[in-house]
């Protein structure tokens, strides 16, 4: 398989996700930026991807990790984080998505998990009252301490 077909438009998502319930598979759903990949990347969505049976990353556009970190991010483009991300064996679908909260993502995937980092609390995780009153559940994750995309270009500029 081609990591790029892990890549997909939510309407083009949405048959395989209605196959995979239907199947009784249950779907995980997180999202963030994913800029500079490291450790605390992988550690954090193979974790997630544990706690069911199919993965599915909403990924932020360029445009939306630049309002979010600043104009001087992404410093990795999203065609390149999405192929990226694509080809851990742990995500099973890669969205890319441009609104200031993935809400409208959740709401159209309906997970059956929604997962965080513990960086957040579970009242915090947007989306979380939508997929609790949806029967689903919403859990945190422990975080490899040490590792962040911005620690990491900080040590980046100051060690060259």
């Amino acid at each position: 398989m081609h990591t790029a077909s892990k890549i997909k438009t939510l309407a083009e998502a949405i048959p395989q996700l209605v196959e995979w319930k239907t199947s009784g598979q249950r779907i995980v759903f997180t999202n963030g930026c994913f800029d500079i990949v490291h450790l605390g990347h992988v550690d954090y969505l193979e974790k997630a991807r544990n706690l069911g049976d199919r993965l599915v990353l909403g990924l932020n556009t360029d445009a939306s990790v630049s309002r979010i970190k600043g104009p001087l991010r992404p410093v990795v483009n999203e065609y390149a984080r999405a192929r990226l991300m694509a080809s851990l064996a742990f995500v099973d679908t890669v969205i890319l998505f441009d609104e200031p909260t993935p809400k409208e993502l959740i709401e159209s995937i309906n997970p059956d998990i929604l997962v965080k980092g513990d960086d957040y609390s579970v009242e915090t995780i947007v989306g979380s009252d939508f997929v609790l009153g949806n029967g689903g559940e919403v859990k945190t994750v422990p975080l490899v301490q040490g590792f962040s995309t911005s620690a990491l270009i900080e040590k980046i500029k100051t060690s060259f």
